[in-house]
């Protein structure tokens, strides 16, 4: 896994050096008309690789669009929406085929994208909805599926009504949308959110902070649903070092190598398996199939859709799935998504 990052990297400082496409075939057995060697190039914007699951899905991406012959420029705005609009526009300028777009806030690229709609570039919204822009395809692990999962399972092991939620940030919309799936699920039960904190930037050490305020200054709650795992684990350390024998259900989302790890430790309750892997591997071959039929709408007319406050668009849902220490391995270890080794360290089993 080190020596995959490591070559991703490299991936991503040379893409920053030219936009010059270079000669390949594509192979995918898409639309004939397409010229056999006229190579395809992917633009890639992403809002930041210092998360561990955006690592993976780049590589897992990167690696697909090679298999089928494309071309991946990758840029990576560094949690800066300005960046990243700088970066898209630059994009444009080299040409590309089709744009993927993993955004920093789901309202701050709109002028971006009208200019580069102009030029009949299909865009995919890649994990996180895009609002408010004219977006070819939404592809995602359903974010409403992972808030029910979590309020499902903390009802079973909450022992009182009192949640908190430390989430990440309030502009990346799929935050919303675990919200909306924890209200579906606690609706008609005693339980009251009774504190929601939005982790800016995902800065943990801001997440880490405001648990050590709460725990602290306000009275203890009965669970704690966060944003993802890296969250929950800077809400962990929070936890241990003031009030450490409090057993308070934690949570978070992605499968992180440090939430398994806490997992089987049991200093995580649970957290939640998105098929990473194959949503990388989906946005590959949709993204080769937009470059070889600029008319996206011959590919998604059967589609389901979702209103981003521009349009309906056509919507890819992937489904996620609960992880806790009784099936760990089954879908952890079997799957491929970690090693036995990397979870269990130097215990015996």
């Amino acid at each position: 896994m080190k020596k995959s990052i490591f070559l991703l990297f490299i991936s991503i400082s040379l893409s920053f050096i030219s936009c010059k496409k270079t000669n390949s075939t594509l192979n995918s057995g898409g639309n004939k008309d397409k010229i056999a060697n006229e190579e395809i190039t992917i633009g890639l914007s992403i809002d930041t690789i210092a998360i561990e699951r955006w690592q993976r899905d780049l590589d897992v991406f990167v690696n697909k669009a090679k298999e089928l012959n494309a071309n991946v420029i990758v840029q990576n705005a560094g949690n800066d929406i300005e960046e990243q609009n700088r970066q898209l526009m630059y994009l444009y300028d080299c040409g590309v085929d089709v744009i993927l777009i993993i955004s920093k806030k789901a309202d701050g690229l709109v002028d971006t994208i009208q200019k580069i709609k102009s030029k009949n570039i299909p865009i995919i919204s890649y994990d996180r909805l895009i609002l408010n822009s004219p977006i070819d395809l939404y592809i995602t692990i359903n974010s409403k599926e992972v808030g029910e999962i979590m309020a499902k399972r903390m009802l079973q092991i909450a022992k009182g009504p009192i949640w908190y939620l430390i989430l990440g940030p309030k502009e990346d919309y799929n935050m919303t949308f675990i919200q909306q799936g924890i209200k579906k699920v606690i609706g008609n039960t005693n339980v009251k959110i009774d504190y929601i904190y939005y982790t800016n930037g995902w800065n943990y050490d801001l997440s880490y902070k405001e648990t050590v305020r709460l725990l602290t200054q306000k009275s203890i709650p009965d669970c704690f649903i966060c944003g993802n795992d890296a969250v929950a684990d800077s809400v962990r350390q929070a936890i241990d070092e003031y009030s450490p024998n409090k057993n308070i259900p934690l949570c978070g989302q992605d499968g992180d190598i440090i939430a398994c790890q806490n997992i089987v430790n049991g200093l995580q309750d649970f957290t939640v398996y998105k098929p990473i892997n194959e949503l990388a591997e989906k946005a590959a071959e949709y993204a080769v199939l937009f470059a070889q039929n600029k008319d996206t709408s011959v590919i998604t007319s059967n589609f389901e859709t979702i209103n981003n406050g521009f349009a309906d668009i056509p919507v890819v849902w992937l489904h996620p799935q609960l992880v806790d220490k009784s099936n760990l391995d089954e879908l952890i270890i079997q799957n491929g998504f970690h090693t036995k080794k990397e979870i269990y360290l130097d215990n015996s089993k």
